[in-house]
């Protein structure tokens, strides 16, 4: 076997055969492979595509590239939640606790930014002192003393998505549906969760920019978690808009504490709820607290402190704050109709949110903050966005990404607001 050839045969739209696939991922573990050949074979991947034979393969190559977790000895069962990415979209830091708090353990890998989308390991590392990564005896400590943990994979779980994961960002070859779906599914069957719930996003700020895209990730995906005795389903949701009213790490953060107190942007609530129930459900529990209640009466709470306390967290300590905003007022007076999701994620990831390389530092406190969704009856000159960067020269490069994204219809213009779940697979 050499990579060259396996590179040809996919850009020649040949099928790859088992002993390919197996040979490649772990040759690339194992370094052999290089970046730029591994670089070269996703982009062939993006291109031509995989059939479901080869991304099964592909995804158990994963797979064995690393150990398995165990998880059979908590007390209670265990349900994960995976989101494909998206604006705003900071649910996993409610979500775990929550579902603690009602009666299942969530062991939630998670990873970091991948283009124009946040990751949830960067806006958690913007609490002072708290830590991603953990060993497996630090992981199950958590887990036993808060119910959830959110921490990055280990070395050892799946080590050639690691690299790979990596890679697809700075490759331009991150919407690949094989690779998204064997990279998820990868980790999570690795991870030894019983039950899963995928929030597949769908619209302009998200991967899959259609439905039928979406069905198919989110129809790939479940049939590989239920191959592999993972009771697996899939929400398709909306991503036209940001998530809330934040997109950036310690923004996020903020917002997300604000939903475990009761309160926060009435989406992120819904979508929280909606996901919560869903994983209960799907590891089998019932009749317990229902979620809703959870946020009401600070148990989410408890146990979203107790995680981050756990993980060297300091839940008291304050957020960081970028040093310079910027505010982006309204064009007209009117009703807006439109606020990109995409245009927003690449104004957080210029202003320094998110990452050009897999190597860069990003800002705790760098993002955006909406002032107005859509619907919205706003006035000419009034707030829409705050801008918040370290680096005021980003300001230009931010506002260049948001000058196509926002649109102030005429006044009395009807709006009817997109519903936030769009479909159930599973």
């Amino acid at each position: 076997m050499d990579a060259i050839s396996v590179i040809r045969a996919k850009r020649d739209r040949a099928e790859l055969s088992d002993a390919q696939i197996d040979w490649v991922i772990d040759a690339y573990t194992r370094g052999e492979v290089a970046d730029e050949q591994m670089s070269a074979l996703a982009m062939a991947i993006l291109l031509n595509g995989m059939n479901l034979r080869e991304i099964s393969r592909w995804t158990d190559a994963m797979i064995r590239s690393g150990v398995r977790m165990d998880f059979s000895s908590l007390p209670m069962p265990t349900s994960d939640k995976h989101s494909t990415g998206g604006v705003g979209d900071k649910i996993t830091l409610p979500l775990a606790p929550l579902v603690a708090a009602c009666g299942a353990s969530v062991p939630q890998l998670s990873g970091r930014g991948l283009g124009h989308t946040g990751g949830t390991l960067d806006k958690l590392e913007s609490i002072p002192g708290w830590r991603a990564l953990l060993s497996n005896d630090e992981m199950m400590h958590v887990l036993r003393e808060a119910g959830a943990v959110i921490c990055a994979a280990g070395d050892g779980l799946a080590p050639a998505d690691k690299k790979l994961y990596a890679l697809r960002d700075v490759t331009g070859t991150v919407e690949a549906i094989p690779l998204i779906a064997s990279s998820i599914m990868s980790k999570k069957i690795a991870e030894g969760t019983g039950a899963l719930v995928l929030d597949v996003k769908v619209g302009t700020g998200a991967f899959m920019k259609n439905l039928e895209d979406a069905r198919e990730l989110a129809r790939t995906m479940v049939g590989l978690g239920k191959a592999a005795g993972v009771n697996t389903v899939a929400l398709l949701t909306g991503m036209s808009t940001p998530l809330g009213l934040t997109a950036g790490n310690a923004l996020e953060v903020r917002e997300s504490v604000e939903v475990l107190a009761g309160g926060g942007p009435a989406d992120v609530v819904e979508l929280t709820l909606a996901l919560a129930r869903e994983m209960l459900a799907a590891a089998g529990v019932v009749g317990g607290k229902d979620p809703e209640t959870a946020l009401k009466d600070g148990s989410a709470m408890d146990h979203w402190r107790r995680m981050i306390t756990a993980q060297g967290g300091d839940v008291d300590a304050p957020l960081p704050v970028a040093r310079e905003q910027h505010v982006l007022t309204a064009p007209a007076t009117g009703v807006l109709t439109e606020l990109d999701a995409y245009a927003v994620g690449v104004a957080a990831w210029r202003l320094g949110a998110g990452r050009a390389r897999k190597e860069d530092p990003v800002q705790a406190g760098a993002g955006v903050e909406l002032h107005a969704k859509p619907g919205a009856v706003v006035t000419a000159g009034q707030p829409l966005l705050t801008l918040h960067t370290d680096t005021p020269e980003r300001f230009d490069y931010a506002l260049e990404a948001l000058s196509t994204g926002i649109t102030v219809a005429a006044p009395g213009t009807s709006f009817d607001p997109a519903p936030i779940v769009l479909d159930r697979i599973g």
